[in-house]
């Protein structure tokens, strides 16, 4: 094993190469890949003038980037550091850059066997992918591959994601996954390999428990060299998708079998999300989740994970025709839907739970978009946030775009729980759109998962109705008069979305209404 790096201590910062971290006394500051790289140089080289030139050559591997990748970096780290005035990163004008300051190297003890502690969240380090094309050019394509899902996988808030520098201290040597999971104190790791043979390429991929060294998720991309940038971008958001739902639920698993009385925020957030997967068709099960999130957010009042998913069990009880007390109950989940947007300002998945419920319960269809897309922004690789993108669309009008949207939403998580109501959302689009036999077929699809789901039911009636299918669409409705009998055109309002067109709405109303839903 290689000697073990230093830890760089300089103004009060210090910077752990072989962790990836930059901490500024106990507090941790992010840093990206590249702008960590940039100033991990820089500080090895403290005290002289390093060009440009060798910047972009020793940082970038010889890779052709302009100018402006390095400025951006710089100013990373300025901010990172707080350098607004550049004492600690100085430009020496048609030179480069200095840090001029003293820098203090600190050998940790046997750092290479130490052990890490887990954090309090699911953990997980993507390792480098093995280079299988005997083309020693190809290991950039496999480096990138690399970066790209650590990327990816950062944006996700509720993922302690290693970075880069450490995750490829395994680079060209054999690893044990469970020593990997003690020295970088992470529960999973990703491994992968790329081959080529003549032009096509084949990446695969996998998701590993380190405790157990159980595989949780394999997969395999293949393409052309043509297309190797574009198969690189395929792969990092396939495996970002698909890995997600797994670490996801092997983390309620695991939160399931602790004992109840050590449950903190983060296991009773864990418990509700087990909850609400269930099934939604279960009152009971709605309820339980609520209960367990409430739970989380009486444990931390800033965990707008939990609020959001909070708000979403309204929007469940709304859609399914549970609500009780109407008006409390609406108020109570826009409440925590605005609480949760607030408090995740940076957090695609309360962003994409919060927004809907602000354009299903709230009717507030502009802000529900609005947060959707921050969340796409912030996190592209997120399969609800692109699903309720789909749902929103549809409801503004725009189902052309709904459906890409939803489309987008399975492809990155095709075994998701979820699917169920990524289908429904793409079958409610085409309906809005005129085309009933499509609508049919997706709200067909999404009830195959779930058989009494209402809102598909609704979609599949109304559709066969205006498709001039009456048989079908009063059987439908006999279906769904089972599951909620109270149902009825009269009230039909409390259960529907709002549509931003008129049409859409007196349109699906006036099918309920042929497909024989009471009056």
């Amino acid at each position: 094993m290689s000697e073990p790096q230093p830890i760089y201590r300089f103004a009060g910062f210090s910077l752990d190469a072989r962790c990836g971290t930059l901490r500024y006394g106990s507090a941790e500051i992010a840093l990206r890949p590249k702008s960590f790289e940039l100033l991990s140089f820089l500080v090895r080289n403290a005290g002289r003038v390093v060009s440009k030139d060798e910047l972009l050559r020793i940082v970038w591997n010889d890779v052709i980037v302009t100018e402006d990748s390095l400025t951006q970096c710089i100013s990373d780290i300025r901010r990172a550091l707080g350098d607004k005035e550049q004492k600690l990163i100085r430009t020496v004008a048609k030179r480069g850059y200095i840090l001029p300051g003293e820098v203090l190297e600190v050998q940790p003890l046997a750092a290479a066997r130490h052990t890490l502690e887990l954090p309090d969240m699911p953990s997980l380090a993507v390792l480098p992918f093995q280079n299988l094309s005997g083309d020693s050019e190809q290991e950039y394509f496999a480096d990138g591959v690399v970066e790209d899902i650590i990327t990816a996988l950062a944006r996700f808030r509720p993922l302690f994601v290693i970075a880069r520098n450490s995750s490829f201290t395994y680079k060209g040597r054999p690893v044990d996954v469970k020593q990997v999971g003690r020295e970088l104190g992470v529960r999973y790791v990703v491994e992968g390999s790329v081959r080529r043979a003549g032009d096509r390429l084949r990446i695969t991929g996998q998701l590993i428990d380190t405790s157990t060294g159980a595989h949780l998720w394999a997969d395999r991309f293949d393409g052309t060299l043509a297309e190797v940038f574009v198969l690189q971008d395929e792969v990092a958001s396939s495996i970002v998708g698909a890995i997600t739902p797994k670490v996801e639920e092997a983390e309620i698993e695991r939160a399931k079998r602790k004992p109840t009385e050590s449950l903190d925020a983060y296991d009773y957030y864990l418990r509700g999300l087990a909850a609400f997967d269930r099934t939604i068709t279960d009152r009971s099960a709605i309820d339980d989740a609520l209960r367990l999130f409430m739970k989380a957010i009486e444990r931390d009042r800033e965990f707008a994970a939990a609020h959001a998913r909070a708000a979403r069990c309204y929007a469940t009880r709304k859609s399914n025709n549970w609500m009780v007390d109407r008006a409390q109950e609406i108020a109570e989940a826009t409440r925590l839907a605005r609480r949760a947007v607030e408090l995740g300002r940076g957090d695609a998945i309360a962003l994409s739970y919060g927004g809907y419920v602000l354009g299903y319960v709230g009717g507030d269809l502009d802000d529900s978009a609005a947060c959707i897309d921050r969340a796409l922004i912030l996190n592209p690789n997120l399969a609800n946030a692109w699903g309720s993108s789909g749902w929103v669309r549809a409801c503004l009008g725009e189902p052309d775009k709904a459906v890409e949207h939803s489309a987008l939403a399975m492809r990155l998580s095709p075994l998701d729980p979820r699917l169920f109501a990524w289908q429904f959302n793409t079958g409610l689009a085409h309906f809005c759109a005129g085309r009933y036999d499509e609508a049919v077929i997706w709200a067909g699809k999404s009830l195959l998962h779930h058989r009494n789901y209402a809102s598909a039911m609704r979609v599949a009636a109304a559709g066969h109705a205006l498709a001039g299918r009456p048989a079908e669409a009063r059987e439908m409705i006999a279906r769904l008069c089972e599951f909620d009998p109270a149902l009825r055109i009269s009230n039909l309002a409390d259960v529907l979305p709002l549509f931003r067109r008129m049409d859409d709405r007196n349109k699906y109303i006036e099918a309920l209404r042929r497909a024989g839903l009471p009056q």
